[in-house]
């Protein structure tokens, strides 16, 4: 199924969560294990029959082995639940790994699954013997693992590679996606292009980089209109950007804002008294913030 009547009557749920719950994570551990069950991984990591080695399922011992060495961290066979103690007492509720951890896990998965195929019957071992698709496994998974991740607002998306990619903020990501830098400075393309780029990155630490570069971007935009002023410069910029006087002066005020956010916070500078921009919302907040300031004033160029 590809979709579901709460979808078709109210639209797909809006891809915001950026941290795997136990309930996604409970989700995908039970789609693979399944696909072990089936011997998808045989291809790979083949059991061989035998009676004249032809394959006829999955070897458990080298799936574990290469899930183990391969992805630190993530234990074999895949738990979804942890042991929580409470003084005397102790209970298991819902776990789920790092996300960073479970999405490498999952590209792990894509690579090494493949649909297979049931051929002759061995009566005396009582197994078929297997040939593989491995695209029709991949497909089969991604749809699956596309499926989970939609139904529940989780913001990564796996492409037809294999790669996961972050699914970015509506409108924002729009932008981002078809917006083409052409600021008359190389450097500050550059930069921006840069900031795209990392913005896209599953990785949160990746995506304060690119509000950092941005920042950085920001300071040099101010500049262009006259390097050896900044304050001339951006003012030349802003009375170019809204000739009506109210707007003009609410956008020299947010100018002052922006300014001050990345002066004041572990965005330009690392004192230590400033503040660090730690949450993922609120990295996202400020990047769409200042994005869509730069976005107006190179529109206004453009046309200018």
């Amino acid at each position: 199924m590809n979709d579901y009547f709460s979808d078709r009557e109210n639209g797909p749920r809006t891809r915001t969560e950026q941290v795997i719950s136990p309930v996604v994570w409970a989700g995908l551990a039970t789609t693979v294990q399944a696909l072990v069950s089936r011997g998808a991984f045989g291809l790979r990591f083949p059991d061989r029959c035998p009676d004249g080695q032809v394959v006829c399922g999955c070897d458990p011992d080298a799936l574990s082995a290469s899930v183990v060495a391969e992805m630190p961290g993530l234990a074999w066979p895949l738990e979804t639940t942890s042991v929580v103690e409470d003084g005397f007492l102790s209970q298991r509720e819902p776990f789920a790994p790092d996300t960073l951890l479970i999405l490498d896990f999952i590209e792990f998965v894509h690579a090494s699954v493949a649909k297979p195929i049931p051929g002759k019957y061995h009566d005396f071992f009582s197994h078929h013997h297997l040939t593989f698709d491995q695209q029709s496994g991949q497909e089969e998974f991604r749809a699956t693992v596309n499926r989970i991740f939609a139904r529940n607002g989780v913001a990564f998306e796996m492409l037809s590679a294999g790669r996961i990619v972050r699914v970015l903020p509506p409108v924002l990501g729009e932008d981002l996606q078809r917006t083409v830098f052409r600021t008359g400075d190389r450097t500050l393309d550059n930069m921006l292009d840069e900031c795209r780029a990392k913005f896209s990155d599953r990785n949160p630490l990746v995506r304060r980089e690119a509000l950092e570069r941005l920042w950085d971007a920001w300071e040099r935009l101010k500049s262009l209109a006259d390097p050896s002023d900044k304050k001339r410069s951006i003012k030349l910029i802003l009375d170019a950007t809204a000739s009506e006087p109210a707007l003009r002066a609410r956008l020299e005020e947010e100018a002052t804002e922006l300014t001050s956010i990345g002066n004041g916070h572990l965005i330009r500078h690392s004192e230590v008294k400033q503040v660090p921009v730690i949450d993922v919302d609120h990295v996202d907040y400020l990047f769409h913030r200042l994005f869509a300031m730069i976005q107006l004033i190179l529109r206004k160029k453009e046309t200018a």
